[in-house]
């Protein structure tokens, strides 16, 4: 779809889109043919400009029938006119209407690009694998139209524009299925960041062998697609910035549990166990699409958790980068096995001061939180508040939950510097703790997971159905806030 901005509505256009506050629709005036029978049927259907409510009809303009669709956003916050911009689309993407122009007189520089910020979140969706789609189930929009706001709004959506190709990147990785993308391949559909001025490199599994990367691997050797390590560097600080911040993603393209073997029902699902990698990729081409001024590496650990007869077995003992030995009780916590020789990769390589790292990591944190907000661990209050500010402000929450020694007893092995696994309760702690082994002295850390968010089995006001793109919107905005002079 197609998104400009212009000073008045084109011709073209089949729907005319408003959005109004609360305190404005008793008062608000319709640029139509039919503006008082709009606004006399919109409040005969309650209608009142509420957060979350919406009016579609359909009447005559300019001697052509036309979709007419109001969208309430009781006061207005920026996250209010994105839910707005998503709702149009929601309410039209298939209706047959080709061209949609939004009305925004009435609106202020911001609240305009927030609105095609929104409707451009909510338009993404995937059908090239539906060779059979109803006609009726086609997306028909084709163009959408902000027509009179402010002459700021565009240079602003440049910016959001931006974002939106990240989150697009992230939901594509993560729809995919796992016979598509694998670490290789997911590779490859990051490569075209490098047009944007990333510099890409990328690990093989004997070059990640030859430095010990024990533990990675060894998730990895039951699959016959061989790992990789992705790390994506974006400098806009024109080097003045020399320790970067650090995003680092588990990238498991498909989850099998391993010989710890997970049940049939739903593993196909587990194609998106790489979301804190597609997540990673998403804001790495954001934050270079927006030019953002920052230095920010991503670093994606990419494997394939297979149950072959060379995979690891229960019990087995690995070493991991850091020198550090790791008993595997169950094959199938292996993400923070991929992540603790990602994270002292990271270390070793850029020397971060910050670092952030995001994975599909346990089932306990949908216990705990469902899919309303990921949950959040670190070894810094002033990060915490930092993430949390930022959560709150992009749409993507997080919530706090705790760190402590009497925690990570719970992973000591009797044969090894650690377990992969507690005991039963404290799960998601428990993996937290095991990854807090692998941070150095000094370094800022927080580890997110986003088991419960990255997919949604429902539509949400900025995603359909799937893949939901967390984590993109969230780390742009904490960049934005707290790295950028």
């Amino acid at each position: 779809m197609k998104i400009e901005f212009a000073a008045t509505r084109p011709e073209a256009a089949d729907v005319l889109a408003f959005i109004v506050t609360k305190s404005s629709f008793e008062g608000f005036v319709f640029p139509l043919e039919n503006a008082q029978m709009v606004h006399d049927t919109a409040k005969l259907a309650r209608f009142k400009g509420d957060i979350g409510q919406s009016f579609l009809l359909i009447a005559s303009e300019a001697g052509k029938l036309v979709r007419i669709v109001l969208l309430g956003v009781a006061d207005g916050d920026a996250g209010d006119y994105q839910k707005a911009g998503g709702e149009i689309i929601a309410k039209v993407q298939t209706s047959g209407a080709k061209h949609i122009a939004i009305h925004a007189e009435n609106l202020s520089a911001k609240a305009s690009a927030e609105a095609a910020y929104g409707a451009a979140l909510r338009n993404w969706r995937m059908d090239k694998y539906r060779t059979k789609l109803p006609e009726t189930s086609r997306p028909s929009v084709e163009q959408l139209t902000v027509c009179g706001a402010p002459a700021e709004a565009s240079g602003l959506w440049v910016t959001y524009q931006a974002i939106a190709d990240g989150v697009a990147l992230t939901k594509e990785l993560v729809t995919e299925p796992a016979n598509i993308i694998y670490p290789e391949s997911f590779v490859e559909r990051c490569k075209h960041l490098a047009d944007l001025g990333v510099e890409i490199t990328v690990l093989d599994d004997a070059q990640m062998a030859e430095l010990g990367m024990g533990a990675l691997l060894g998730v990895a050797q039951g699959s016959r697609r061989p790992a990789r390590l992705l790390a994506m560097k974006w400098d806009g600080t024109g080097g003045k910035q020399e320790r970067p911040l650090a995003f680092v993603g588990k990238g498991v393209t498909f989850d099998t549990g391993g010989i710890s073997i997970k049940p049939a029902a739903g593993m196909e699902d587990m194609k998106w166990d790489m979301g804190g990698a597609g997540a990673v990729a998403g804001v790495m081409k954001a934050l270079a699409g927006r030019k953002a001024k920052a230095h920010v590496v991503g670093i994606c650990g990419l494997v394939e958790n297979m149950p072959d007869g060379n995979a690891q077995r229960p019990g087995d003992v690995v070493t991991s980068m850091s020198g550090q030995t790791i008993e595997v009780i169950n094959t199938d916590a292996e993400g923070r096995l991929v992540l603790c020789d990602a994270l002292h990769w990271t270390q070793e390589t850029y020397n971060p001061e910050y670092i952030v790292d995001l994975a599909t990591l346990t089932g306990a944190i949908i216990v705990s939180l469902g899919s309303e907000y990921a949950g959040m661990f670190t070894n810094d209050d002033g990060l915490a508040d930092k993430l949390s500010a930022a959560g709150k402000a992009s749409g993507d929450p997080l919530w706090r939950f705790p760190l402590s020694k009497a925690y990570d007893k719970m992973i000591d092995s009797p044969i090894a510097d650690m377990k992969n696994i507690g005991g039963k309760g404290a799960g998601s702690i428990t993996a937290a703790q095991f990854l807090q082994r692998f941070i150095k002295d000094g370094v800022k850390w927080a580890h997110l997971d986003i088991a419960g968010t990255v997919w949604a089995d429902k539509p949400g006001a900025v995603w359909d159905k799937g893949a939901t793109g967390f984590g993109v919107r969230l780390l742009d905005r904490f960049v934005a806030d707290n790295f950028e002079g």
